[in-house]
């Protein structure tokens, strides 16, 4: 069976970034499939997605970046250069693992397919 994971690192802090909220959505549905706070090791305590709701389509991970850096007391401008980053994404195998990982600082961000 597929499954969806994800973890964020804190690149600012060189640590993981505990307490970030994330939301999945499917693309064209508002409300989202899930709604999950990362663990004190940056990563959602299971898979966001997995058995019978891991399908193939569209996605779209909302990170809640600015959120989770004013909580660590970052200052940031008003509005905040990165606020809540989406990362778009597709699952076309409904049996393979997709890991979408977030490197975070409060003026970049990177993503990639990881395992």
């Amino acid at each position: 069976m597929g499954r969806l994971t994800t973890h964020v690192l804190d690149t600012a802090s060189g640590k993981p970034a505990a307490g970030l909220k994330i939301e999945l959505f499917r693309l064209g549905e508002a409300t989202p499939l899930k709604t999950i706070h990362t663990n004190a090791d940056g990563r959602a305590d299971g898979p966001i997605l997995e058995g019978a709701d891991f399908a193939a389509g569209k996605y779209e991970l909302r990170f809640h970046a600015g959120a989770y850096l004013r909580d660590l007391g970052t200052k940031l401008p008003e509005p905040a250069f990165l606020d809540v980053i989406p990362i778009r994404f597709g699952i076309a195998d409904a049996a393979a693992h997709y890991h979408v990982p977030l490197l975070l600082s409060p003026y970049g961000y990177s993503t990639y397919r990881g395992s």
